[in-house]
């Protein structure tokens, strides 16, 4: 799990920084490996019409919310689509974007240790 605090202009203009949580199961991460192949490859090649989509995938799947009792990760469309329209994703996305060593660094804090056990194509390494 990722704890990130995303510092951005809202829409009144005011500077915020709140805290957002990013979470991929292994099940999660195994969808998305046989739908992008290879996270690194893709990462590697630089280009844009496969890392961009890749990107707003990975972000938005991962969005959610931690419940009270850390029991549960709690994500849903809603949560996505709410996320997505706020300048935080539009702020954390542009810093993945143009800098590889945060991307990298984002996506390897989504992937658990012992997911090469499982899906070796996920792996950043």
């Amino acid at each position: 799990m990722i704890k990130k605090t995303i510092t951005y202009k809202d829409y009144n203009d005011n500077s915020r920084t709140d805290t957002f949580y990013f979470n991929l199961s292994k099940s999660e991460l195994v969808e998305l490996s046989a739908e992008y192949g290879n996270f690194s490859e893709i990462a590697k090649s630089n280009d844009p019409s496969k890392l961009v989509p890749m990107m707003r995938k990975i972000i938005l799947k991962a969005y959610g919310k931690k419940s009270d009792d850390g029991k549960r990760f709690i994500k849903s469309e809603e949560l996505s689509t709410e996320f997505y329209q706020s300048e935080a994703y539009s702020s954390l996305f542009m810093e993945l974007a143009t800098n590889g060593e945060e991307s990298s660094k984002f996506i390897k804090g989504l992937i658990p240790a012992d997911i090469n056990v499982v899906a070796p194509a996920i792996s950043m390494a």
